[in-house]
C-alpha cells in the first residue's frame, strides 16, 4: 500500500508508516529532515501525488498565511497575494487528500466568503467552508503538550484517543505545556512547530493504514 505525507520535510509520519510496513514516502520542496532521503520525494506536490499514484494522501498544507493566530498579519498577506496563493493550494491539495492538516484558521469560516468572493465561488461546490472533522490535542495522544490541531478527512474515520495525559499536563507550568507558542524566534521556529507529535503520527499510522488496507482488501474480494 502506497501512502503520501504531502508538505513533510520532518518524515515523522512517513517514519511511523514505514514502521508497520507500508511503502510511504514523504513529501516537500524541502530537503528532509529526518535523515531517510531515500524516502523523501522533493518536488511539487502535485509531482509526486501523479508519480505515486498513493491509495492514502495525508497532507500538511503551510499555514503561515491561514491560521487566525497570524490575524494581525492578515491585511498586508491580501495585499501582497500570499493569502489568496496559499488558501489556493490548501483548497488544490485538499481535493486530493484523504487527510489534511491545519491549525485553527481562515478554512473553516466566513473570511474567504468576504475578502476572496472569486475563490470562494470556486470553493463552495466542494463544501466550503470546512468544517474540521475533528479537533485534536497532543496531549490525547501521550504528550504533555496543548496544541489545537484541525484535521480534514475525505473517506477516513476519525482518529481514536490514544494515552491521554490530560490530567498529568494540567500539573504542569503553562508555558510548558504551551511551549509551541512559546519557541524563540529564528530560522527554524516555523518548521519546529509544524512537526507532528510521534504519538499523533502512530494513531494515524496505525488506524488509518489498517482501515485503507481493509478497504483495498475488500475491493479485490468482491471485485
Amino acid at each position: 500500500m502506497r501512502v503520501l505525507i504531502g508538505c513533510e520535510e520532518s518524515q515523522v509520519v512517513c517514519k511511523a508508516f514505514r514502521s508497520l510496513g507500508y511503502e510511504a514516502y514523504s513529501n516537500d520542496i524541502q530537503p528532509c529532515s529526518g535523515g531517510k532521503p531515500e524516502w523523501h520525494l522533493q518536488k511539487d506536490f502535485f509531482k509526486a501525488f501523479d508519480e505515486l499514484k498513493p491509495d492514502l494522501t495525508i497532507t500538511f498544507q503551510p499555514c503561515t498565511d491561514l491560521a487566525v493566530s497570524g490575524a494581525r498579519h492578515f491585511w498586508y498577506k491580501r495585499e501582497n497575494g500570499t493569502q489568496e496563493k496559499s488558501i489556493r493550494f490548501f483548497f488544490e491539495v485538499w481535493k486530493v487528500s484523504n487527510c489534511s492538516e491545519n491549525p485553527v484558521g481562515i478554512m473553516s469560516g466566513k473570511y474567504i466568503k468576504k475578502w476572496f468572493p472569486v475563490l470562494y465561488a470556486e470553493m463552495v461546490d466542494y463544501g466550503f467552508p470546512f468544517k474540521a472533522s475533528q479537533i485534536i490535542q497532543p496531549y490525547q495522544f501521550g504528550h504533555t503538550e496543548r496544541k489545537t490541531t484541525c484535521l480534514f478527512l475525505n473517506g477516513l474515520p476519525l482518529l481514536s484517543n490514544g494515552e491521554n495525559v490530560e490530567s498529568e499536563m494540567i500539573k504542569l507550568p503553562y508555558r510548558e505545556y504551551a511551549k509551541v507558542h512559546y519557541m524563540p524566534p529564528g530560522k527554524d521556529r516555523a518548521r519546529l512547530r509544524s512537526k507532528t507529535y510521534t504519538g499523533v503520527a502512530s494513531a494515524m499510522a496505525s488506524q488509518w493504514g489498517a482501515y485503507v488496507e481493509q478497504q483495498i482488501n475488500s475491493k479485490k474480494i468482491y471485485a
